[in-house]
């Protein structure tokens, strides 16, 4: 008795087949992965699995503002048969030799177009066009590669020594340059550990830059390294909102000014009820704002720190 397909196969089956019968046609948005978690009762792993089988099968690819569409490619037009798209893909497609750069370099433009998630061994070794084993010569694992890849875009925040004067203007200055890095790199935050920082070039280089910030103010090392986990702590925080906006984006279709457009009837009622009399008077606008909400919890934070600073009495460690 035969043994029936597993359950990431049936997914990509049941999508390859509505692409191959025009009802789902070039450009045209397919299921996201929680989508098909969600529709097809599966885990996410198994999701992952059916939209990067789909991938790989050049029914599907990722594109910056719409998620996941129907691919152009003309593989679309043919299909290809469960045991032809187990087999490995054939190496050797790079025009160089395969390099820790060049590893990093296409893992972090996966990351940026589809987020974490999508970074896998497997993923990355068939846009490198190399055998997924070749990858291990370089990076141990996915975990050491997402360090890596973190790593890598804290090294394109050039930070000037000795920097602007002033311990103030050095934590303005190093906190922005944090969240260009965010809005460049969505998925950075997430790649980022308190409590087991990597041991890693660039990122330790931005916690020197600020504690050499620090110096001549009588701070305890306790102190100072709080103080730049706390400024990291504050730029990750919004930057992880933005994050999940545009998840959200991808994943329904709407943008933000869409979603608040089909709440306004909602928000109206609820708001002309005469119960929130305060916040009926703030601008929506305000309220999604993420570069004022970063700005202003950047200038507050650093006026508390300076009563800090000017108040040793303050100082409790």
């Amino acid at each position: 008795m035969p043994r029936p397909d597993p359950p990431y196969r049936r997914i990509v089956e049941e999508i390859r087949g509505r692409i191959l019968a025009g009802d789902l046609r070039p450009g045209d948005r397919v299921p996201s992965v929680r989508q098909i978690a969600q529709r097809w009762g599966v885990a996410v792993a198994t999701a992952t699995r059916a939209m990067a089988t789909l991938r790989d099968d050049g029914l599907v690819e990722a594109t910056v503002g719409s998620g996941t569409v129907v691919s152009n490619h003309t593989r679309r037009r043919y299909p290809v048969s469960p045991a032809a798209s187990q087999r490995p893909r054939q190496a050797g497609t790079l025009k160089q030799p395969l390099g820790r750069m060049h590893v990093l370099r296409a893992a972090i433009a996966i990351a940026d177009v589809e987020g974490l998630d999508a970074v896998s061994m497997r993923r990355l070794a068939v846009d490198l066009g190399v055998g997924p084993m070749s990858l291990y010569r370089h990076v141990a694992n996915k975990d050491e590669l997402v360090t890596q890849m973190a790593d890598e875009v804290f090294g394109e925040a050039e930070l000037p020594d000795p920097g602007p004067p002033g311990w103030r203007a050095k934590l303005e200055l190093v906190a922005r340059r944090q969240w260009e890095l965010c809005q460049r790199h969505l998925w950075l935050p997430r790649a980022v550990s308190f409590t087991r920082p990597a041991l890693t070039p660039n990122m330790m280089a931005h916690t020197e830059w600020i504690l050499h910030a620090l110096d001549g103010l009588g701070l305890s090392m306790t102190t100072r390294i709080r103080e730049a986990l706390t400024l990291h702590g504050l730029v990750a925080t919004v930057a992880l909102s933005m994050a999940a906006e545009f998840e959200s984006e991808q994943e329904a279709g709407i943008t933000l000014d869409g979603w608040w457009s089909a709440q306004q009837k909602r928000a109206d009622q609820t708001l002309d009820s005469g119960r929130f009399p305060l916040l009926a008077t703030i601008p929506t606008e305000t309220v999604s704002d993420l570069n004022g909400l970063f700005e202003y919890g950047l200038e507050r934070h650093l006026d508390g720190f300076a009563a800090l600073v000017e108040d040793p009495a303050r100082m409790w460690s």
